[in-house]
């Protein structure tokens, strides 16, 4: 077993155990911190397996506006801070489907893999990436940037109510 393999495992581990205490905290705010560590140690596999671009966009996109969104939603929703008694459910309908997904999963992989290897293509660089975004993906790539810059303005116009009343009292 190498470096790189323990290091995989080691942030593995982080990641599943962060995960399971993001569904197992009753502190909501906690359970968004849970998330960024899961979520950065998801990154922190992406760079041991040399895949630069799609870390970074993990660490900005999820890391940096999800959870960022998350806590805004739990601020501005007035939610409770601290541990929440509706919070606290049963746990055994939880893990039994989790359990019962994993080991799903697990006997999948064996069956489609059979513990065989296979050869890797040649490894994928930027600038190959953003050869294909560019020169196929364009028009997908702005209409998706499109919908983004509208979601914030909607979420910008529903957060500000002051906003809609201006426009409504102006017509009248």
């Amino acid at each position: 077993m190498t470096g790189v393999d323990l290091l995989l495992l080691a942030l593995g581990a982080v990641a599943v155990g962060s995960g399971a205490l993001v569904v197992g905290t009753r502190h909501l705010v906690r359970a968004g911190l849970y998330l960024v560590v899961c979520l950065g140690a998801v990154a922190g596999m992406y760079l041991v397996l040399a895949a630069e671009l799609v870390a970074w966009v993990q660490v900005l996109i999820y890391v940096g506006a999800v959870v960022v969104l998350l806590l805004f939603a739990v601020m501005l929703t007035r939610a409770p801070i601290g541990a929440s008694t509706d919070l606290d459910r049963p746990g055994w309908p939880a893990a039994l489907i989790g359990g019962g997904s994993g080991l799903g999963l697990a006997v999948l992989m064996v069956d489609a893999f059979r513990w065989s290897t296979v050869d890797l293509p040649e490894p994928g660089t930027a600038e190959r990436l953003g050869e294909q975004i560019f020169a196929h993906w364009v028009l997908p790539f702005e209409v998706l940037s499109v919908l983004l810059l509208s979601a914030l303005i909607g979420a910008i116009v529903l957060s500000r109510p002051e906003i809609g009343r201006q426009g409504s009292e102006r017509r009248r």
